[in-house]
């Protein structure tokens, strides 16, 4: 459990945390996948992220994501953050299609790995826009508004390190 806790405090980038989160799954569940592909879009704000059920990318919501760094958190909160929402979506690309199935699942991987005082856990616990900011999440907004510039997606490189090769 350290071990994945100090990784997951120290991580740099989406690649940091993802390999946390495939560590997590595969000592819980020991399930695991390779080949899946991040996007950040602009999404609505009720949405976090998504994967689309067949599909091997992960399309998170930069919008939101924004918010969480412009708002005053720390890096290992936001680290955990990213996590929980890494975590959600890639137990669905294992094919766990029910949300509540995985929302449970989320919360119990995340306290497995971390334990109970680990931001990721009380993430787990109370959802991830529980880290906006009173200011923001007190706003009236219509949970369709999206509230970033429509910019393209971006495709993050060096996401998922694993691959499987054809040729040894």
């Amino acid at each position: 459990m350290r071990n994945l806790t100090e990784q997951l405090d120290n991580s740099e980038n989406f690649g940091d945390v993802f390999e946390i989160v495939k560590k997590s799954v595969k000592e819980q569940l020991g399930k695991e996948r390779a080949g899946l592909m991040l996007v950040l879009a602009d999404l609505p704000m009720y949405l976090g992220a998504f994967h689309g059920v067949g599909t091997n990318s992960i399309v998170m919501n930069r919008a939101l994501l924004d918010r969480i760094v412009k708002g005053g958190n720390s890096r290992i909160q936001i680290n955990s953050f990213v996590y929980s929402i890494l975590l959600h979506e890639y137990l669905h690309s294992l094919g766990l299609i029910e949300e509540a199935d995985v929302r449970s699942l989320v919360r119990d991987i995340s306290l497995k790995t971390f334990g109970n005082d680990h931001p990721a856990s009380k993430i787990a616990a109370a959802g991830p826009w529980s880290m906006l900011s009173r200011t923001w999440s007190s706003e009236q907004v219509d949970s369709n508004d999206i509230l970033q510039s429509h910019s393209e997606m971006e495709l993050i490189k060096d996401f998922d390190r694993s691959h499987s090769r054809y040729i040894s």
